[in-house]
């Protein structure tokens, strides 16, 4: 039996892989521990981790709008969510959460620490008292890889001079970003009495291994990956939250079935349903819409031909779709391509646009603006019901990631990492 401590964040659709990843490890024998919001526990818990809370460092305390500290929502200037989650999340709390991560490691020791690869501050506390670090990234990589187009609007790779001067454009105004904030993250370390670095990208760099619970067959291709990353496939588990789903439409209904999921958390995505509806509304389809704890008890306008609920299992309700439509979340598009099925991409920011241009390169779905009025909306999702391509497409994507993952890789990592003993340091 191993010890494994993980680190990480309410960011809604993150708790639930990292659940996951907590269940296997439960399951091959071994004890974990989570550094986790109070937002958390109760799911955690479940998954079978015994939960610290964060003390020093951001703890949501529930999943209300009115808790997030990142508020990505209302920042207007271009990349402006970025910089936020940036300077209150992974960088500028890191003293914090070093601290509070050292603490407990000194409270009990852990054979690996799993960090979300967000969290800087856990990267110091392992780097400063030696322990094996491992990073958990449950979506494609938010670090940089040599021919991986960079992340932020959705970029395809490259095929013109064009588009590869405007990716060159993007990756430099992250370096930009991150490096602005080297200064804030040297200080951090020097309060646990490391040396400085001379990039920040060198402190994820010292980790043992970095483990993207996506799929090689989702994300694009690149000639050579580097050697601390490791694809180990998605994990799919769903928030205890969600409860089951019992279709209100008899047995023999022959409309199409319409999953509108737009987020676990809040976005100010309440408008972007509305349209969805309404542009559902004349349309010869069911309609299910999912509002998730952030948007529980929203007054929306509902149609004849549609039902709106808090929470439902969107696995039971995939089986019986033929269409979802989603702001992009990792989870929703995974899910949602493990049954093979097509989607309206919405993405409103965070990782939806390079979710989207994944689906959207294959032939898998169709990418609009989140502000997109009714009509347009309508188009595509009878596009997106009637052309057989999208379908086709999305089952092939579908055995592609069945094809490229193993079940247990995630689990033989940690494991791995826990037989090697101790990590890299930054410096």
């Amino acid at each position: 039996m191993r010890e494994f401590l993980f680190a990480t964040w309410e960011g809604g659709g993150n708790v639930a892989p990292v659940a996951g990843a907590v269940r296997r490890l439960r399951a091959r024998g071994h004890r974990v521990r989570a550094l986790a919001d109070d937002a958390s526990r109760a799911e955690l818990e479940a998954a079978g981790a015994e939960v610290c809370p964060w003390r020093s460092a951001p703890n949501r305390s529930d999943r209300r709008p009115e808790t997030c500290p990142l508020r990505e929502w209302e920042a207007t200037e271009p990349g402006g969510g970025l910089l936020r989650v940036l300077d209150r999340l992974m960088i500028g709390p890191a003293r914090a959460y070093a601290a509070d991560t050292l603490a407990e490691l000194r409270r009990e020791p852990a054979d690996v620490l799993v960090s979300s690869e967000m969290l800087f501050g856990p990267m110091i506390a392992a780097e400063a008292c030696g322990v094996p670090l491992a990073l958990l990234g449950v979506n494609i990589s938010l670090f940089p890889i040599e021919g991986m187009p960079p992340i932020g609007p959705g970029l395809a790779p490259p095929r013109t001079e064009e588009e590869r001067a405007a990716a060159a454009q993007v990756a430099a105004w992250m370096a930009a970003q991150l490096e602005a904030r080297l200064p804030v993250l040297n200080a951090a370390r020097a309060a646990f009495g490391l040396p400085p670095l001379g990039s920040v990208l060198q402190q994820p760099a010292a980790a043992r291994l970095t483990l993207l619970a996506t799929s090689s067959a989702f994300d694009f291709p690149v000639p050579a990956l580097p050697s601390h990353l490791r694809y180990v496939g998605p994990l799919l588990d769903e928030p205890d939250w969600a409860g089951g789903w019992e279709s209100p439409w008899p047995a023999g209904d022959p409309r199409p079935l319409v999953l509108v999921a737009l987020s676990t958390t809040f976005q100010d995505q309440a408008s972007v349903i509305q349209r969805v509806l309404d542009a559902c509304a004349p349309l010869p389809v069911r309609v299910v819409a999912t509002l998730g704890p952030a948007l529980a008890g929203a007054v929306l306008r509902v149609p004849g031909n549609a039902v709106v609920l808090d929470h439902a299992s969107h696995q039971a309700i995939m089986r019986e779709a033929a269409l979802v439509v989603t702001h992009c979340g990792h989870g929703t598009v995974m899910r949602a391509l493990a049954h093979g099925r097509p989607m309206l991409c919405l993405p409103m920011g965070r990782d939806q646009n390079d979710n989207a241009v994944r689906v959207t390169e294959r032939g898998a779905g169709l990418r609009l603006a989140h502000e997109t009025e009714p009509a347009d909306l309508r188009a595509a999702i009878w596009r997106l019901l009637t052309e057989a391509s999208f379908p086709q497409a999305a089952e092939a994507l579908c055995r592609a990631i069945a094809c490229a993952d193993e079940p247990d890789a995630l689990v033989e990592a940690l494991e791995g990492v826990a037989a090697r003993g101790h990590c890299r340091t930054a410096a």
